[in-house]
């Protein structure tokens, strides 16, 4: 049943956008219910300046900890530690973490072996194995975008009346961050990704049956089952079109399923099956 999940959202302030929160909220709400939503950091600190208006609006609980050093990682533990309470606590299907700190690959290994399902959220340049340690992992970049530098004007010569108050552009050099969500490949970036083309022939090939057509949603719980895979990443909302734009498979209705195979074994398979027939008639010949 669709939004059956009970989940826990679990926000390293410190390492991530607050830009990038309406999105992250907006996918768990498809996947169920955010029960918990705390979000870790030293809320002392002018970085996270940003998070506290959403903070209010989003009905997202500050979790205060201090930084002992500058360097520190205390809120990263903190969320461990409560991550750890939350799962022993039995009240929760799933983990969504919004990070893109290596740091917490272990805990999601921890969740996972727990048979809980972990939906990571952060940037696409993460490093590789919290990604993959994630059942889900969605890219959530965002962008400094610099305001222009204000128009130089010449000093007026005379007095003259106070003009109308107008908006004053921002200070040079000042940046508003942006939500940078995936865009839609073209087949040619689709094609020149190996990972994902491998990846969707591995997930055919190990899914299809005797006639060579492979279900649509057995691929697709294959791709859940051995990555954190999501069509999203690469701009489409869900497997269908992605397999579709990439041109690699032909696609076929079987009642209310979908089949997929790759493109070219209908050719292989008639080409193995007059090479069968012509080897008993050159043997006949002799």
């Amino acid at each position: 049943m669709k939004n059956s999940l009970r989940i826990a959202l679990l926000i390293d302030a410190d390492n991530a956008s607050v830009s990038t929160l309406d999105y992250v909220l907006g996918e768990i709400a498809d996947l169920g219910m955010a029960n918990v939503r705390r979000a870790y950091g030293d809320w002392g600190s002018p970085h996270l300046r940003g998070w506290r208006e959403a903070l209010l609006s989003n009905a997202i609980q500050p979790v205060q900890q201090i930084a002992y050093t500058s360097k520190g990682n205390a809120s990263d533990m903190a969320m461990v530690i409560e991550a750890m309470d939350l799962l022993h606590g039995g009240d929760f299907d799933a983990f969504a973490l919004m990070s893109s700190d290596s740091d917490f690959t272990p805990l999601v290994m921890r969740l996972r072996s727990a048979n809980m399902q972990v939906y990571g959220f952060g940037k696409s340049q993460a490093p590789t194995a919290f990604k993959r340690a994630c059942s889900v992992f969605f890219y959530v970049d965002a962008q400094e975008d610099s305001a222009p530098a204000p128009e130089q004007r010449a000093e007026p010569t005379a007095p003259a009346a106070a003009p109308a108050a107008t908006p004053q552009p921002a200070p040079a050099g000042t940046a508003t961050i942006r939500l940078v969500q995936p865009s839609k490949k073209t087949k040619n970036e689709l094609r020149g990704d190996t990972g994902l083309v491998n990846l969707l022939r591995n997930a055919t090939e190990a899914s299809k049956r005797e006639d060579g057509w492979s279900h649509l949603g057995t691929v697709g719980q294959y791709l859940v089952n051995r990555s954190s895979f999501t069509p999203k990443n690469y701009g489409y909302s869900t497997l269908k079109p992605l397999i579709v734009a990439t041109e690699l498979f032909e696609l076929h209705e079987d009642g209310n399923h979908l089949r997929a195979r790759p493109v070219g074994n209908t050719a292989k398979k008639a080409a193995k099956k007059t090479a069968k027939t012509a080897a008993p008639a050159a043997t006949k010949k002799k």
